[in-house]
């Protein structure tokens, strides 16, 4: 066989092709373009690469025009960690030399020596690859969003105490759109406090609300005119400005999460799979797809349940030596897919019966909250293995079933 290898860079990459023994047969400078991208297939062509028997590519990336151009056909592109590409080049020099086109030959040399122990890039459908562009992105954008309001309540604590006394009681706090309009109408507490009830009103009419308006414009009024400590004026008004810039950046990274959403909504339930994923309990539409985006629909990636569960996170790991053996929670794993079971298993929790069986069981066997609610997660990413595998919904009796009841004994 013969293995290529590929240093890539920004505007250049280096390309290096050995066979079997590892003697270096080509070696090449090419262009991050349309051009070099040819020029690149026709060397790959030249030693042999065909459709029935492709020339395996190690990359250390994943994503660009050049993997996209690679993963055409049958070809197997591997991602190689650049970690572990560094530790594989001690073992041709110790003396650290470092070079672009001897990166591109250890990279060759680890396909050719131990290209068992790495997967290729899985083989996803187009759709599942553009869901996952859209999950990932809108996970991105309310990460984003959470940033912010967190950067703006820390200033608001600084001066405006009383804004965040009258949102509290919010779900989603500073992120609602009437908090948002609010803030934009009174930037500061002098100016909160001099509002009318009909511009508290008005303001929240803007936000969209539709019922309870008069009761919450008296709630608010009250708040913000009740007795609170403020800052200087000049002080204040300053502070007022940094909120007003602070709350255009969380105004767009609502807007960009909640389009983002609902574009979700519209490409998610196009995949086949995407019935068997909110069948089950915690999963709907948002969380659906991102656990989509993260395992794909490629069946031969994970080569049983528990491949999949140690690339999610979920499942423990044993570090044993000498008489020394402890059981730990995994550090290194796919961190979306991992946030987004957390997620899952605390959904499910409230609407599934047999989840908070399972929750509590292991709650009473000694795990913590945490704990336990990974393993909820274990064992339902095992069971969505499963039920991708054979093309069936998740079934609650057969996968978390409760123990009936035990009848008491009548009086005799």
């Amino acid at each position: 066989m013969i293995y290529c290898g590929i240093d890539w860079a920004e505007n250049t990459h280096d390309v290096a092709l050995v066979d079997d023994s590892g003697q270096l047969l080509a070696k090449l400078h090419i262009t991050d373009d349309a051009v070099g991208y040819k020029i690149l297939l026709d060397l790959l062509g030249e030693y042999g690469d065909s459709e029935d028997n492709p020339i395996p590519v190690a990359i250390e990336t994943s994503r660009g025009l050049l993997v996209a151009v690679l993963r055409t056909g049958t070809r197997k592109v591997f991602a190689i960690n650049p970690m572990s590409a560094a530790r594989y080049r001690d073992r041709h020099s110790v003396s650290r030399k470092k070079s672009d086109p001897d990166d591109a030959l250890v990279l060759a040399n680890i396909l050719r020596t131990d290209m068992h122990a790495y997967r290729p890039l899985p083989q996803d459908s187009d759709l599942a690859r553009a869901i996952a562009v859209l999950a990932r992105t809108q996970q991105d954008a309310t990460w984003n969003r959470q940033q912010i309001a967190n950067q703006l309540r820390s200033l608001l604590r600084e001066y405006y105490p009383s804004a965040l006394e009258a949102f509290a009681k919010w779900a989603n706090g500073l992120c609602r759109p009437e908090a948002r309009e609010l803030l934009k109408a009174a930037p500061t507490p002098a100016r909160a406090a001099r509002l009318t009830r009909t511009q508290l009103q008005a303001a929240l009419k803007r936000a969209g609300r539709k019922r309870g308006i008069e009761e919450e414009a008296d709630r608010l009024r009250d708040v913000f005119r009740a007795e609170w400590a403020h800052q200087p004026p000049l002080v204040e008004d300053a502070l007022g400005k940094q909120m007003l810039a602070l709350l255009i950046q969380l105004e767009a990274a609502s807007a960009a999460a909640d389009d983002l959403a609902k574009t979700v909504e519209e490409e998610f339930p196009r995949h086949p799979d995407a019935e068997i994923l909110v069948s089950f309990p915690g999963l709907g539409v948002q969380l659906g797809a991102r656990v989509l985006a993260e395992i794909g629909d490629d069946r031969t990636r994970f080569a049983d349940a528990r491949g999949l569960k140690a690339y999610a996170g979920s499942s423990p790991i044993t570090r044993a030596s000498g008489k020394k053996s402890a059981i730990t929670r995994r550090w290194v794993k796919n961190d979306r897919l991992n946030h987004a079971g957390y997620l899952w298993a605390f959904s499910a929790l409230r609407g599934s019966p047999g989840a908070m069986t399972h929750y509590r069981r292991r709650r009473g066997q000694g795990d913590c909250h945490a704990a336990a609610q990974r393993n909820l997660f274990n064992r339902m990413l095992g069971q969505l293995y499963h039920c991708l595998q054979q093309g069936e919904n998740y079934d609650e009796f057969r996968a978390l079933p409760v123990a009936a009841p035990v009848p008491e004994a009548s009086a005799a």
